[in-house]
């Protein structure tokens, strides 16, 4: 029997004595970092994206407690990973540029985060864009997840799952960030090429490419000498991963609109087709989870995911918001209920700070 935590309020015990707080003071340290960027535009998103998306680096730390006496490895891994993935994301976003060469050159530096032996490849991921330099910001990233991947013993035996993860997740990046008349197009060639699942919509299998969660698990579980690659793949992929994003895209609606950013909850045909869909992924995730190490703990991150997500007050900023968000809380269970209330205790605390 594997000693972490698997209950509900053990799992958050543990969030908040030792992984929040450390997964914040890895963030203070890149914000340091941040703010000394020559270029005014990559300083600006570099800073935004952390301010605005710290919650998205305290949600993937949780996985390190799979890392158990490596948590702290695991951490710096998940935050550096994830403060890419949301650096690049607002530059993509706001971007000068709907270059799709722009795009994968620079999400070049994901690929390079996860390959520890292209250490001495020093690439410009800026090489199709006006805004050059970053103080080397980019590159201390990348060389933070590197570092920690060098520390796993046998990397190799989980390193083609996790490529395959980051390759999709940089393929998402590419097509949902080019010209908005050629978007829908290439994701449906895309989905139509990659598609194993027949019952997933294309939209829903877009969302389940742009988690990282199925990365943090497998390097986490790396770190304690445990290499299930195709296992963690077959249980997080899509399910898993498609509720993660979906959720994400479910609360930036009214934010999406505003800015002109492809939401794949759009594309849902009715309100009660989009409840039944998460329904789906809700079941499907927690079924998927009994192929891997560690069942309970990640019964407990499904139940997370819903509850810290639908806890967010932007779910109150669109039609239906939060007639949508108690149902979803009632089908998931009193635990997901649980989660709601203390993540909305947890962002009013961190406001005040």
């Amino acid at each position: 029997m594997r000693n972490i935590p698997t209950s509900l309020t053990k799992i958050l015990s543990v969030s908040y004595r030792k992984i929040f707080p450390q997964a914040n003071e890895e963030l203070d340290g890149w914000r340091k970092l941040a703010e000394k960027i020559p270029n005014d535009e990559l300083r600006t998103q570099a800073l935004e994206s952390i301010d605005s998306k710290t919650f998205h680096c305290e949600g993937g730390s949780i996985y390190a407690v799979l890392a158990r006496e490596n948590w702290e490895d695991a951490i710096s891994f998940i935050v550096a990973y994830q403060t890419i993935s949301d650096y690049l994301d607002n530059l993509c976003d706001r971007s000068t540029s709907l270059d799709p060469e722009d795009f994968r050159q620079l999400h070049l530096s994901m690929l390079d985060a996860i390959s520890p032996n292209s250490v001495n490849k020093r690439r410009n991921y800026y090489q199709f864009r006006d805004e050059q330099d970053d103080g080397e910001y980019l590159a201390s990233l990348v060389a933070t997840c590197q570092e920690i991947t060098r520390r796993i013993k046998d990397y190799e035996r989980i390193y083609p799952t996790i490529h395959r993860l980051a390759g999709l997740y940089i393929d998402l990046q590419v097509h949902k960030h080019v010209r908005l008349d050629e978007r829908v197009p290439r994701l449906e060639e895309w989905f139509n090429r990659e598609k194993d699942d027949e019952e997933l919509f294309w939209y829903e299998f877009s969302a389940a490419t742009g988690s990282t969660i199925g990365i943090f698990c497998l390097i986490s579980y790396g770190l304690d000498d445990i290499y299930v690659g195709e296992e963690v793949y077959q249980s997080y992929f899509p399910y898993m991963q498609g509720l993660h994003i979906l959720l994400d895209y479910f609360i930036d609606q009214k934010e999406d609109e505003v800015e002109g950013d492809l939401n794949f909850c759009h594309y849902y045909e009715s309100e009660d087709i989009l409840k039944e869909r998460f329904e789906y992924m809700i079941k499907n995730a927690r079924e998927g989870i009994n192929g891997i190490p560690d069942p309970q703990f990640h019964e407990q991150i499904v139940v997370c995911l819903v509850g810290l997500y639908l806890s967010d007050r932007k779910v109150n900023d669109f039609h239906n918001g939060k007639e949508i968000c108690n149902h979803l809380l009632r089908k998931t269970g009193w635990k997901a209920k649980f989660i709601y209330w203390n993540g909305k205790g947890y962002r009013k605390v961190k406001k005040r700070i």
